[in-house]
Order: structure tokens, then sequence, then C-alpha cells
């Protein structure tokens, strides 16, 4: 038995628009598309996004996505902070937890966390 992944998916309320925004200001990129779903990819990293009524028996509920990299979590962090996407005191250096890190909310209220251990 050998495991490849772990591909998160998160609650969009609006695919086309959330694709958009991850583009802008994640730098990920739609990779395959329907009506209710997409692939976002970057590099070596991939997550879907699945829509959601918003109805009581089909919520858009926010998910968590935790993203961990080897190395560059700084130079990922400037990069976001010139899309506009974190606010240039969000970033978290040598956390009690040995991680440095930063974190954002997508339009869905999805929180998305990168770091890197210390």
């Amino acid at each position: 038995m050998k495991f490849l992944a772990t591909i998160p998916v998160l609650s969009s309320a609006d695919i086309a628009r959330d694709i958009a925004w991850y583009e802008e200001k994640t730098g990920f990129r739609a990779s395959s598309t329907q009506d209710d779903y997409a692939v976002l990819k970057r590099e070596n990293l991939e997550f879907h996004l699945q829509w959601h009524h918003g109805t009581e028996d089909d919520p858009v509920l926010a998910g968590v996505m935790r993203i961990c990299m080897k190395s560059g979590v700084l130079d990922l962090f400037e990069e976001f902070v010139q899309r506009g996407t974190v606010a240039p005191d969000k970033i978290r250096m040598k956390t009690p937890w040995g991680t440095n890190e930063f974190g954002f909310y997508d339009l869905n209220k999805n929180a998305i966390f990168i770091m890197e251990d210390v």
C-alpha cells in the first residue's frame, strides 16, 4: 500500500467567482472545471472547490486547509502581501509549536494556513 496525496475539498457558494479569487490572490489556477466543481493547482499542490446551495440541507460550510512547506514561507508571505491576500502584520514566526506561518480566509470563510517547520 502506498498513499499518494490528500486533496482537500472546500465549500464554494460561487465556483466562477472563487476561481477568479484564488487565481488573483493565491496563484492557484483552475486545471479542470464543471458547473459545480473545480480543481485548482499550483506547482505540485492541488485542492478542489465544490459548490453548495447555501441552504439548510446543503450549506456552504467553512473548512480548513493547511499547506506545509519545506522552506520559503517568508517568500510566499511577501508574495501574498503584494497580492493583497494578507496584511503585512499577519506572519507568525517561531510559534510555540515550532512553525513559521500565516493564514487567511477565502470568500467562503474557508481558512487557509501556510506553514513551515522552524
